[in-house]
């Protein structure tokens, strides 16, 4: 299904209007926004990026599928299952978390506080035994989580969650009710530990949410009609190491302090593995469960307009856009990119600037989304939006 474009907000647009909502009034005061700001002008439509998923002249084997998170080889049922999109914080007394590891895909973005959020979308994960401390969500990971035809795991949200999460399409496990709503599918799902204070001790077990889902009669396959398995645009022929795109530039250390100005979060290129290497309040980033620090083949910069919807300081951001750049960095090179999504379920894509698509490693990726009017910093010179 498609979902209109969002433009910058402006006197006569309600908040509604950002993330696909319907206005709700908040019990606190609108923010007064300057009503010289301009519309952004419509941008020329990126192309949409066709690949088969499957390397010249190879052919996998029966059974074997790649996987649309990763790129890597993985049997049929686990490429037919749909994964799990689970909220996951970044507060230094929450961590660490537990299955946060088995991420393919790992989203961090902020929200209201200047603290930023996690999603983690994890495949196979139905015989995890532990997995959170699981947090609640905002609106505009919803539309991210979208793009993989997951079940959303969270606890409970602020009412500009409602409309979406209500959605027939929108399959979620949620520990306690949004707010403004009295639902809270499948909350038998979590429970509570003492290693930790509240709200930072709810968990949850791939058991657990495999009950939920059977209550709830959650198909656990993908919908076909819906969920585009080709997701990003692999390099299966040796890799990319941006050594042919045009204006790549160093990238062995990876700062996003001010954009996740609380938890600092930043990542080193190991160039023994080939992988960057996630720290949070600078230290490494692990998982509980294995005590290995995250690291990821791809790391992905996606600046986005944003705005911020009431006193308490809820943002939204604009998920389908077809102007906005970021940086896509690997095997320690950093190259700008240009990004685009048209519709609920339609994968983000990445360009170069020429608009040709970006070739991506098999393996792990961790996407930072970007309030375009902060910084990055790479190998110590800043880089900012150049599409706001």
């Amino acid at each position: 299904m498609k979902k209109a474009r969002i433009m910058l907000l402006i006197a006569a647009l309600t908040v509604g209007t950002l993330c696909g909502c319907q206005k709700k009034e908040p019990e606190v005061q609108e923010p007064v926004i300057d009503d010289t700001a301009q519309v952004q002008p419509e941008a020329e439509a990126l192309p949409e990026i066709i690949t088969d998923q499957v390397p010249e002249g190879e052919d996998l084997p029966d059974g074997k599928k790649y996987s649309s998170l990763t790129g890597e080889i993985v049997d049929e049922s686990v490429f037919t299952q749909r994964p799990i999109a689970i909220m996951l914080p970044t507060d230094k007394q929450a961590q660490p978390q537990y299955g946060i590891g088995r991420a393919g895909v790992l989203y961090e973005c902020m929200e209201e506080g200047d603290m930023s959020r996690q999603m983690a979308i994890i495949e196979n994960w139905h015989e995890i035994e532990t997995l959170g401390n699981v947090r609640s969500c905002r609106d505009y990971y919803v539309y991210w989580a979208l793009e993989w035809d997951p079940i959303i795991v969270h606890f409970g949200g602020p009412f500009y969650l409602a409309e979406v999460m209500s959605r027939s399409d929108v399959h979620n496990i949620s520990g306690c009710a949004i707010n403004s709503t009295n639902s809270a599918p499948g909350s038998n799902a979590f429970y509570r530990t003492n290693d930790k204070v509240v709200p930072h001790n709810a968990y949850t077990s791939g058991a657990k949410l495999m009950e939920q889902c059977g209550n709830l009669n959650y198909d656990l396959t993908h919908d076909w009609d819906n969920f585009i398995a080709q997701h990003f645009n692999y390099n299966y022929n040796g890799g990319n190491d941006l050594s042919a795109a045009s204006g790549s530039f160093d990238a062995t250390e990876v700062s996003l302090a001010k954009a996740f100005p609380y938890t600092k979060s930043s990542l080193t290129y190991d160039p023994g593995t080939g992988l960057y290497k996630k720290n949070l309040y600078e230290k490494s980033q692990i998982d509980g469960t294995t005590g290995e620090q995250l690291t990821f083949e791809n790391v992905l910069i996606q600046f986005a307009h944003y705005e911020v919807r009431d006193a308490k300081g809820y943002l939204a951001f604009q998920d389908h856009d077809n102007q906005h750049d970021g940086y896509y960095i690997t095997k320690g090179k950093a190259v700008h990119v240009r990004w685009g999504k048209n519709g609920d379920y339609s994968p983000t894509r990445f360009y170069y600037d020429d608009l040709t698509p970006i070739e991506m490693n098999p393996g792990k990726t961790y996407i930072a989304v970007v309030q375009d009017d902060r910084s990055i910093n790479i190998n110590g010179t800043e880089y900012t939006c150049l599409n706001k």
